[in-house]
């Protein structure tokens, strides 16, 4: 059924409505038969749009937890509602366990992962102040031309994608660039790195830098711990770690990184990113500044309550067993990890492709045949690699196992 047809269907399921019921009238003393009225038990049981099920083992959007679904399809209320606030002041508590941080200032933004990024480069950076990005991926680079764009003298140290910065090295280079911001990717989705930034913190505030990570991958499924690693500004995404949809940002700022943002003389050249604007919302006064996205912060606020459940570090310890059980398993399988071990993101592994093996061939049939989705490698990485997300509800052994059986009738193939 395409979208005009399953439009039209549900025209003529609404006419039949009111002729079975009469047209709605204004009184809305009883709210279920009004709410019936205009037609929500229909919606609800029979929805115009049927995606296909897919098993989500790609670097993310992943599986959503299915508490999550439910949470989302509550009835909305305004964006400056009590009870909208009352949500998200219980988000910004699971958003300071999750992180690993005491800061206050921590929130989700309405926006993906990249407005986080954003948000994190337009206000800590102002213009003409040096840049320093660690660059081993993808994400470094789009932070390194989000740096440009906002017109930051951007210096990179720059390593091959699959490597790793030691903290000696990475301390040498801080030392010598004297800058005033630091930034790292802590999970490099691109390539599968993961790098704690304990060092690269230490020796950024031993320059008198700001740190900012990048922690997309790795919020909700590995160790963050910003204030053990020292990290200033931090943002991440719902749609991979938290096991939530994607379209909320969540960022972290330490006491010292929110001092400078309130010190700043310059105008911060974006609007809707502005977290001064944005903590006069979501704070303080309750001043209006966007109409939020309601649903996204009632699945947002369910992922978290699940993960609570779980206990944080449960969490963490499940996913890192379901990396360690897919790894023996894609290496039974003549697929060697493209980083090393201890360097490696948990939910997310990184095997390199054998000799003639396509990547498409492997990823079009489990498509085809089981709904799976993986993707392959892409820039330097591309037809070398797939990129295998094992996140949230799949972090299991029968997710693992899946899986592996269907690896394993793909590589057949050739």
């Amino acid at each position: 059924m395409n979208g005009q047809t399953a439009l039209n269907h549900h025209m003529v399921r609404q006419q039949l409505r009111r002729a079975e019921f009469g047209e709605c009238g204004t009184n809305q003393s009883n709210q279920e038969e009004y709410m019936a009225c205009h037609g929500y038990p229909d919606i609800i049981a029979e929805p115009m749009i049927q995606p296909p099920k897919r098993l989500l083992y790609g670097p993310g959007p992943t599986m959503v937890e299915p508490r999550v679904y439910e949470a989302m399809s509550q009835p909305i209320v305004g964006h400056l509602d009590p009870f909208f606030f009352s949500v998200v002041e219980d988000i910004r508590a699971g958003l300071r366990e999750v992180f690993g941080t005491k800061n206050d200032f921590t929130f989700a933004i309405s926006g993906t992962g990249s407005a986080g990024m954003e948000a994190a480069v337009s206000n800590f950076v102002e213009p003409g102040q040096k840049l320093l990005v660690l660059a081993n991926g993808f994400f470094c680079d789009r932070i390194s031309e989000m740096g440009r764009r906002h017109r930051a003298d951007v210096v990179r140290f720059e390593k091959g994608w699959g490597e790793s910065f030691s903290d000696d090295e990475a301390a040498e280079f801080i030392h010598k660039e004297k800058p005033d911001v630091v930034a790292f990717v802590q999970a490099e989705t691109s390539t599968g790195v993961y790098n704690p930034g304990k060092g690269i913190s230490a020796a950024a505030h031993e320059a008198g830098a700001l740190v900012i990570a990048d922690c997309v991958t790795s919020l909700g499924a590995m160790p963050v711990n910003l204030d053990e690693n020292g990290v200033d500004i931090a943002y991440s995404c719902t749609q991979k770690g938290l096991s939530a949809p994607p379209g909320l940002s969540p960022i972290s700022v330490s006491p010292l990184a929110l001092e400078r943002l309130r010190a700043r003389k310059s105008t911060i050249d974006t609007w809707y990113l502005d977290l001064k604007l944005l903590d006069e919302y979501f704070e303080g006064p309750r001043r209006y500044h966007h109409t939020a996205p309601i649903t996204l912060f009632y699945g947002l606020l369910e992922s978290l309550a699940v993960i609570r459940e779980e206990g944080i570090a449960n969490r963490q310890a499940r996913h890192k067993k379901a990396h360690q059980r897919v790894v023996k398993g894609l290496e039974a399988l003549g697929m060697d990890m493209l980083v090393p071990e201890g360097k490696r993101i948990w939910n997310l592994n990184t095997p390199k492709l054998p000799a003639g093996v396509s990547d498409m061939t492997i990823r079009k049939h489990l498509m085809e045949k089981y709904g799976m989705e993986v993707l392959g490698g892409f820039g330097p990485l591309a037809g070398k690699i797939l990129r295998i997300g094992i996140m949230g509800p799949l972090a299991t052994n029968e997710g693992v196992d899946s899986l592996l059986a269907a690896l394993t009738e793909a590589l057949a193939l050739k």
